[in-house]
């Protein structure tokens, strides 16, 4: 069944997406309560039609310049993390149209859904339920815009784990993995203690004196980001990553109970959605297409991966047994991430890695391998993987022989977690765990590793960009990165929403990077001035 969502809006007009030299530009100055320039703050300009959010620094002079907004309606505003300024709304731009606004910002509060994952779990206090939150229930997303952003009573809370736990049964419940009825006392009862009616934290999380050392500061050279972001239809979409087709749309995988993929016209910001048959939680993970016009997806919640036909716009499934007695749980099978390589062989990680040939229907499973996360395919048709586990390694199955090769890496207990292959054939891993990024050397079979900055860098979404620089993001830091590996240098950039989560990252053939951002149902790109074109181009 096809579910087509039109909630973006398609009335953009066809003048406005032609060039790039045609888009409007919106400039100014943000100056803070004390009338001096304001460095740092996110001037956004958002599309009232469309909903596509532009979102760029301030320099150190408090300047900022928005460039190729396409013609029509917007709401500009500012935002800074302990501030408020009043927004210009009814903004109405024309092609080629230059427009200049001033802000000045005043003391604002600074709410507990502005903070990082890091930021909270360093000022929660230490209670009975606080570990399998953070552990567990934060492996999806964190507590920005699921907790602190509303407020509940202890039932109410109570209510939201039970949805949880039977929803995300997979991964909360079943064996090995169970979470049980006191463990979900434990967690709605310490959720309720810090964002319920009788919150035991004040209501700003800077009236706390650890906070202060808690706030991180940005170089000048990461005001040059630049973030474009759509919304998507419904508040539960939840979408992993964003991979083009042929054509120039973006697939996006929608974990959780959505049940469907969905593709994005960046040009007019129309969302078509395409639910699986599957009819309990498929928490899809990876959604490719591939060059005949299929895009191939995988269910982390029942262990089977699917394929959408452009011909009938519909999915079809294909279901890996279970392990015996594990039936219904990750411990008993599950599909991770997915790559197609040039023989059509569907890879995918999860419990145990796989590989699907389409023609004979048939899973083939490396029992060697029982846990894999990443997944990156080479120029020889080789799979490389990352095992997401206690002490876990790094492999490759030979595309050849399937013969499966293993290498430990050098720091204990690193967790690798996403991988890719550089056209150089250097592999690349981030280090969850240990808060590195890893370096492999397939022809000396030698390791490098690169330290990250920041308290728990947590790297996560990983890609190679422009001049072998490796971009990351941070899930407990709510940062994004860029290693340049020739210097070691790392330089971090904000985000405009906290509680990135982003899962995967990208790159386009204009120097765009792109997202999903999960927890604030959004995809969208980032590049930096001056380095990439709009999507209009």
């Amino acid at each position: 069944m096809k579910f087509i969502s039109k909630c973006l809006g398609v009335l953009i007009l066809a003048a406005s997406l032609v060039s790039l030299a045609r888009g409007a530009t919106v400039t100014g100055t943000v100056k803070g309560p004390d009338g001096a320039s304001f460095r740092g703050a996110f001037v956004q300009a958002q599309n009232t039609s469309t909903r596509v959010l532009v979102s760029v620094l301030t320099d150190k002079d408090g300047r900022y310049r928005i460039e190729n907004l396409p013609a029509g309606d917007y709401q500009i505003q500012v935002k800074a993390v302990g501030y408020r300024g009043d927004p210009r709304s009814n903004v109405k731009l024309a092609a080629d149209q230059s427009a200049s606004y001033e802000f000045a910002l005043q003391p604002g509060a600074v709410r507990w859904s502005d903070l990082s994952q890091y930021q909270g779990e360093v000022l929660f206090p230490e209670a009975k339920g606080k570990e399998l939150l953070v552990g567990r229930c934060f492996a999806c997303h964190g507590f920005q815009s699921r907790m602190a952003s509303v407020r509940r009573d202890e039932d109410g809370w109570r209510d939201r784990v039970d949805y949880m736990v039977t929803t995300m049964h997979f991964f909360l419940g079943g064996v090995g993995r169970s979470f049980s009825e006191e463990d979900k006392a434990n967690v709605a009862s310490y959720i309720n203690s810090l964002f319920g009616e009788d919150s035991v934290l004040p209501k700003s999380p800077a009236d706390m004196p650890r906070y202060k050392d808690l706030v991180r500061s940005f170089g000048d050279d990461a005001m040059k980001i630049v973030y474009v972001e759509y919304e998507l239809p419904g508040p539960n979409r939840m979408p992993w990553s964003a991979f083009p087709d042929k054509d120039g749309n973006y697939w996006m995988p929608y974990y959780g109970r959505a049940d469907r993929i969905g593709r994005l016209d960046p040009k007019t910001g129309e969302v078509q959605e395409y639910a699986v048959p599957f009819g309990g939680t498929a928490a899809i993970h990876s959604a490719v297409p591939t060059a005949d016009g299929s895009v191939w997806l995988t269910e982390q919640g029942s262990n089977r991966i699917g394929r959408w036909d452009p011909a009938t716009r519909a999915i079809v499934e294909f279901q890996d047994p279970y392990t015996p007695g594990k039936e219904g749980t990750v411990a008993g099978g599950s599909k991770h991430t997915l790559r197609v390589d040039s023989q059509g062989r569907v890879w995918a990680t999860g419990g145990p890695l796989t590989v699907f040939d389409p023609k004979t229907k048939a899973f083939t499973q490396f029992k060697e391998v029982p846990s894999a996360y990443g997944l990156a395919l080479d120029k020889d048709g080789n799979c490389w993987f990352a095992e997401y586990v206690p002490n876990g390694k790094i492999g490759k199955v030979d595309g050849k022989t399937m013969k499966v090769s293993l290498w430990d890496v050098p720091t204990a207990d690193a967790r690798p977690r996403r991988i890719q292959v550089d056209t150089d054939g250097t592999i690349w891993f981030a280090e969850f765990q240990s808060g590195k990024i890893g370096q492999f050397d397939p022809k000396t079979e030698k390791f490098r590793e690169f330290e990250l900055p920041g308290p728990e860098a947590t790297p996560y979404a990983l890609a190679i960009g422009g001049n072998h620089t490796l971009w990351y993001s941070s899930e407990h830091l709510d940062v994004i990165g860029n290693l340049d590996p020739k210097t070691g240098h790392v330089t971090e950039y904000p985000f405009p929403q906290s509680e990135n989560t982003m899962r995967e990252f990208y790159l386009d053939s204009q120097g765009r990077m792109w997202f999903g951002t999960p927890a604030n149902n959004k995809v969208g790109y980032f590049y930096l001035a001056g380095s990439a074109q709009r999507a209009s181009d």
